[in-house]
């Protein structure tokens, strides 16, 4: 038998533990299963001290009730509501056609976010960028924030004038293709 063990320890071994597992699966069936005891509950009493209760509770003066209060709407989302308004009217602005202006788009330097900011600003058309003296564009250029500088770099109002005219001919030779 002893030749047996030498030659295939691995299976007296598994044996040995799967023995050693039913001994102990046997003695937790033996043993004996925990002695529950009862705890006293409010209840056990009876209805007499939950009327009690009851009647503390119904006795509670007003003033000692707390009340909510909800923060005004600017405090919940911490001015994400004006971020979002700003934002659908960029893209209300950039969607839809401005029916009483002008193509801004073809005045070079001036891109659909500079066209919804001006819309902003109320202004659209050529007419209205030919007409603006140097206050005029002042003020514009303050209200343009990361663009400021471009109406004078880019030269809006000479281009807004030629377009305004109508001379495609002089503002293609002038500024390149419309």
């Amino acid at each position: 038998m002893l030749q047996r063990f030498e030659a295939d320890p691995l299976l007296y071994g598994a044996l040995a533990v799967l023995l050693v597992f039913l001994v102990l699966l046997v003695l937790r069936r033996m043993r004996k299963p925990a002695k529950r005891s009862h705890r006293p509950d409010v209840l056990d009493e009876g209805v007499g001290p939950a009327q009690r209760n009851q009647a503390l509770i119904d006795a509670a003066p007003a003033a000692q009730v707390p009340t909510f209060v909800a923060p005004p709407a600017s405090e919940i989302l911490g001015g994400m509501g004006e971020a979002i308004a700003a934002a659908v009217r960029e893209e209300v602005a950039a969607a839809v056609p401005v029916a009483a202006g002008d193509d801004l788009l073809r005045i070079k330097g001036l891109g659909p976010k500079l066209k919804a900011l001006l819309a902003d600003l109320g202004v659209t058309s050529f007419a209205q960028i030919a007409a603006w003296s140097a206050d005029d564009l002042a003020k514009i250029d303050a209200q343009l924030g990361t663009f400021a500088g471009r109406p004078v770099r880019d030269n809006w109002i000479e281009q807004a004038k030629m377009l305004a005219a109508g001379d495609v001919a002089g503002f293609a030779d002038r500024f390149g293709k419309v």
